[in-house]
């Protein structure tokens, strides 16, 4: 699968950070998972982008061995493990190419993936090149696509990984806050950092909603970027990287291992 849109810039332009897990928790546990199989699906916040340790077999998709699915299978050690996540994915492409692996015996399953179908690559981009009131009009224009049309698109996937991993446990994990605000930080403005917070808060409440309506796990990963957001001094996500453009506004190892790995672990 391609690396897609958005790897163009900051193909993460999303979101929001934290580990207090939203919705019922089914009672499901790591065990259980170990004695069945896991299936990492999404797009580049669960390939590893932005990590380093690319699995040279997986091509543009840029599977890290330091994203946090490989991590968990490695500490977990179930049954059997796929990893199909991808850079760029949209929900378009997790159905077309990455629902291969899940089966009966699947009983774990993560997904992150919305944020490439919201756009925010190119928000990122309006937001670095363009004033204010334009970053926050193309924000806009992206937060009503999150309204309108993101929701079907979330649940056309996870009607489907149900249908075919019917007794998997499913944890949807959301995206990190990008920036720490009310701090001086060369680059954006305090004005475009916030509009792009709540932005991502914005597309978590939306996943976290349907993930419910499912009867999935929704992993939110705020509270474990709490203090490492862009600008904190400690940042576990890339900020503009002109040297590796498809890195930018990703998570670090550090930002994998510690933002997003406690997370399905709490959740799994």
């Amino acid at each position: 699968m391609r690396r897609s849109r958005i790897a163009v810039f900051v193909s993460s332009v999303l979101l929001a950070a934290g580990a207090a897990l939203t919705g019922a928790a089914p009672a499901h546990s790591s065990q259980l998972a170990v004695s069945g199989g896991y299936v990492a699906l999404g797009d580049s916040y669960s390939s590893g982008v932005g990590a380093g340790g690319y699995i040279s077999s997986s091509g543009d998709c840029k599977r890290s061995t330091k994203a946090y699915p490989y991590l968990w299978n490695a500490a977990h050690a179930p049954s059997s493990f796929a990893f199909t996540a991808c850079s760029g994915a949209r929900t378009g492409d997790v159905l077309s190419g990455q629902l291969g692996p899940l089966n009966s015996s699947t009983a774990l399953v993560s997904i992150t993936v919305g944020g490439n179908d919201a756009g925010f690559a190119d928000v990122m981009t309006t937001c670095v090149t363009s004033s204010d009131s334009t970053c926050v009009n193309r924000i806009n224009t992206a937060r009503a696509y999150v309204d309108s049309t993101l929701p079907g698109k979330l649940d056309s996937v996870y009607s489907a990984i149900r249908s075919k991993a019917p007794g998997a446990h499913v944890v949807v994990i959301g995206y990190p806050r990008f920036y720490r605000l009310g701090t001086t930080c060369l680059g954006l403005s305090e004005t475009k950092r916030t509009a792009i917070n709540n932005a991502s808060d914005h597309l978590n409440t939306a996943i976290a909603k349907r993930a419910a309506a499912h009867g999935f796990t929704f992993g939110d990963v705020r509270t474990t970027f709490t203090g490492h957001e862009i600008c904190s001094g400690s940042s576990w996500l890339h900020s503009v990287n002109w040297l590796n453009i498809g890195e930018s506004y990703h998570p670090t190892a550090s930002g994998q291992s510690g933002g997003y790995l406690p997370v399905l672990n709490n959740a799994a």
